[in-house]
């Protein structure tokens, strides 16, 4: 699909913007690709250790595997493993290995990497997981060479979702070796500068089409516009449409980012840590507004911690559960004992252009009740620490995703003693809630049960959701090919140039 954007004067229309293109001639093999970056990935590159940066994780996505992989659709498909079998009770996992699977250092993957891998990430050995997502494993046994049993501390119909935990050499320091199964490896880093990857001529499944993924890191969003406009970047994920525009002549790919944009809440602060005060900020927040105003209309609306790719759990009567009303919004600051109105500090991160622009819209809205706001910008590394790390913050504006294909990885961090829990919320209905979800074998009763963490969220106004950003990804005219998966990654090993 194609459209033209008209012109503000002269009667004249700018180019065409090619939207969603199909090639214009047969992919070829080989190729290099430079893929601008907003932030420099993690310090720690080992996939165990928690990673804090979505980005991070959404390039290791080609390094890492673990036993099962999503695809584009959303699938879990076995990966390391090539099958599984669960018992009734949903607390014993057996898995298979594929056989012929290679490290990038060429040696095959064993039994014993395996069992190594995922009684690491457990914290079987040291008692602290790595890994929160397999935190719940009791025992990892290989029963002979090329099958290996997990064994539950309780039932979880969600753990396939999350046995997609890296698989790593037994033999390695993952601290200061990168070393995985995925179709590219790693071949080198350079702080603040760029990353590179290379196609991994001896991977089990279906090979990149790319030899070399450059990824640079480009921390401001106007020069990564313009190296994307001037050649010197091929490509760049997660552009907001006011940068799309200027992009004319590349192809440029539309999707969601499968993630949560919100204005987050530290409960923990006055006067956040009254629910009087929060509901009064979700009616005075026009989320339409800031899509028309801020995105052009593009993103779709949503009410909790859910994003609508997951059709499952997502519950669109949430949407608008807090109509745009600045009447009520008042009242409710009245009642609190705020009716002249606070102050309140937006600590956002400078380099995500689309979270610095729905602050901007907010401001104004909350002016209108009395709510005077400003906008603190800071460095990626600056949040991490500060808000993400400390919680020394009033409220962020961000995107939360699912690094699975499970609801409990929307929806864990918001349980009381969560570690993620940067929004400090707390409530006994919800972690009861989350309980009986994580806890049940029966896959309605378990989606009731996130469904109820979801209205709870709402309900209790733990934060002011917004919407699923449209996210556009903007390629160089010859390159093709790109998906977009219902989570945060970039499959690098899908694109492809074209033959001249």
């Amino acid at each position: 699909m194609a459209f033209t954007l008209a012109a503000c004067g002269g009667g004249s229309a700018e180019p065409e913007i090619n939207i969603n293109p199909e090639p214009a001639g047969e992919p070829v093999e080989g190729g290099e690709i430079t893929v601008g970056v907003t932030a420099d990935l993690d310090s720690s590159l080992d996939p165990h250790v928690s990673s804090s940066s979505a980005g991070t994780r959404e390039i290791l996505f080609n390094v890492y595997e673990g036993l099962m992989k999503p695809d584009a659709e959303g699938n879990l498909n076995p990966a390391v493993a090539e099958s599984y079998s669960v018992n009734d009770t949903a607390d014993e996992y057996t898995f298979v290995l594929r056989q012929g699977v290679k490290f990038h250092n060429g040696n095959d993957v064993t039994i014993d990497d395996v069992v190594y891998s995922l009684s690491r990430a457990a914290g079987l050995e040291t008692g602290e997981p790595l890994v929160a997502d397999v935190a719940g494993i009791a025992a990892v046994e290989a029963l002979d060479e090329k099958t290996v049993k997990v064994t539950l501390k309780a039932p979880d119909t969600e753990f396939l979702a999350h046995i997609t935990t890296a698989i790593i050499p037994k033999d390695i320091d993952p601290a200061n070796e990168v070393v995985g199964t995925g179709p590219f490896k790693f071949t080198e880093r350079k702080v603040q500068e760029s990353i590179t990857l290379e196609k991994f001529d001896g991977y089990w499944g279906e090979k990149p089409y790319l030899d070399k993924v450059t990824l640079k890191v480009i921390d401001n969003a106007e020069t990564l516009v313009m190296s994307l406009k001037s050649g010197a970047v091929d490509m760049a994920t997660h552009l907001v449409f006011s940068q799309v525009k200027e992009l004319a002549g590349l192809n440029i790919y539309e999707g969601a980012s499968n993630a949560v944009q919100g204005l987050y809440l530290n409960n923990a602060v006055k006067p956040l840590d009254d629910p009087l005060v929060r509901q009064a900020l979700c009616y005075a927040v026009d989320k339409q507004a800031i899509l028309d105003l801020a995105f052009d209309g593009h993103g779709t609306l949503v009410g909790s911690s859910m994003f609508p790719a997951f059709k499952k759990y997502f519950m669109d009567e949430l949407t608008n559960y807090y109509e745009y009303d600045p009447a009520k919004a008042k009242d409710l600051l009245k009642e609190a004992g705020y009716e002249g109105g606070f102050e309140l500090e937006i600590t956002v991160p400078s380099n995500m252009q689309q979270h610095v622009d729905t602050a901007q819209v907010i401001v104004e809205q909350l002016q209108a009740v009395g709510i005077t706001a400003k906008i603190n910008q800071v460095e990626w590394n600056t949040w991490l620490e500060d808000v993400y790390r400390g919680r020394k913050y009033q409220s962020t504006i961000v995107s939360f995703d699912a690094h699975g294909v499970a609801a409990s990885d929307m929806l864990a961090r918001f349980q009381s003693d969560n570690g993620k829990n940067i929004s400090n919320f707390a409530s006994e209905a919800y972690d009861a809630a989350y309980k009986k979800a994580v806890s049940t074998t029966d896959d309605a009763a378990q989606t009731e049960a996130f469904k109820e963490c979801e209205k709870i969220l709402t309900e209790e106004a733990a934060n002011v959701y917004i919407q699923d950003v449209a996210s556009f990804v903007a390629m160089g005219g010859d390159f093709y090919g790109y998906e977009f998966y219902p989570l945060y990654v970039a499959d690098f090993s899908k694109i492809f140039k074209i033959a001249e």
